[in-house]
């Protein structure tokens, strides 16, 4: 078996560090993993022995076969190019390259065929939310012929990290404080609760309807990626998606309320037998946050027949954002270019 050389960059954040353990869980043939980040982190020794190596000057990056990033997009687009440049293949997190014409973007279960051409040596990593609801979806298009999603999704706040999850659990006891104001005098809660940086409004006790940044045409950028990655992932180029992002009060775990519209008339029986036989989707009759935290597969329920509509489903969909929606279909990415013979090819050309 070959073993190969690792870069983690981004391997101090909440998502680095769940890639990290994954490597290992999963018995990645890995020679050596070397831990990135910033400047400000090198020579810190990290859990697991490891010691980070600041991303500093190029001589760095050389001997690698593959690169993994979750560092965010301004890092990604500065440094893989150059990763890649010497030879690693570079699984990239962020957005930054996700709709390049040249980068494949891959959802292991879905489309691991786009890996036989990686033109600039990085393929991308979808949005956490795009991401759960792609294998459920592939394996409906299959079967009926998907033409559009409306999909609104309730996304954690560990979908901002670990500093929405800090934002989140800081709100708590002060609006415990005095529970009558959560039902009767709203205003004056929300008032409480200070600064909210990350969200922009208080999130515990509540929800919040915009998430991402305008794009100038009412949508954020959170939900034109839904649309995008979609439409690139399942090679439908005129899906019809019709997106909406919302932010609640749970740590870990995105849920996407799905109508799918299909060019065949769908029975629930037959979507419930395709969905549950595709690879990283399990059923569950009332799928939540909470219960599929910490689990691999994303989770299907609530699949019903629409009302108006013959050739719509309705179905909620449940997957961990740091895990499928993360660290783990990044692993898989490195573990399908693995049994592809990809890496060491690439290394050697």
């Amino acid at each position: 078996m070959s073993l190969y050389r690792v870069a983690v960059v981004g391997a101090t954040g909440a998502v680095g560090t769940r890639m990290r353990s994954l490597l290992r869980e999963r018995n990645y043939p890995f020679s050596e993993l070397v831990p990135f980040a910033s400047e400000r982190s090198a020579g810190k020794v990290l859990e697991d022995g490891l010691t980070v190596v600041g991303l500093a000057d190029d001589e760095r990056l050389d001997g690698f076969d593959v690169a993994i990033f979750s560092a965010g997009g301004g890092v990604s687009k500065e440094w893989a190019p150059k990763f890649a440049a010497r030879g690693a293949i570079v699984v990239d997190n962020s957005s930054a390259f996700r709709m390049d014409p040249d980068v494949p973007l891959v959802v292991s279960e879905v489309n691991g065929d786009a890996l036989d051409h990686i033109n600039k040596g990085i393929v991308a990593n979808p949005n956490c939310t795009t991401m759960a609801i792609m294998p459920p979806l592939h394996a409906l298009h299959e079967e009926f012929g998907l033409t559009g999603l409306v999909a609104t999704s309730f996304q954690a706040a560990g979908g901002a990290g670990q500093k929405g999850m800090d934002e989140l659990l800081e709100q708590v006891p002060g609006l415990l404080a005095d529970p009558d104001a959560l039902a009767d005098r709203g205003a004056e809660a929300a008032a409480t609760v200070g600064a909210t940086p990350v969200f922009g409004k208080p999130l515990a006790f509540n929800v919040v309807p915009l998430l991402g940044k305008d794009t100038g045409n009412g949508y954020t950028d959170e939900e034109m990626k839904l649309q995008n990655e979609s439409r690139k992932i399942l090679d439908i180029p005129g899906l019809a998606v019709s997106p909406t992002c919302v932010r609640v009060p749970v740590m870990v775990g995105h849920a996407i309320e799905v109508k799918a519209t299909f060019e065949r008339e769908p029975s629930v029986a037959r979507a419930l037998e395709v969905m549950g036989a595709h690879a990283g989707v399990e059923l569950d009759d009332v799928p939540t946050p909470l219960e599929w935290a910490g689990k691999d597969p994303v989770a299907v329920g609530r699949v019903r027949q629409d009302l108006a509509d013959p050739k719509s489903l309705n179905l909620f969909v449940v997957g961990d954002n740091l895990l499928k929606g993360a660290a783990l279909n990044t692993v898989q990415i490195a573990e399908l270019l693995h049994e592809r013979g990809l890496l060491k090819t690439r290394a050697a050309a």
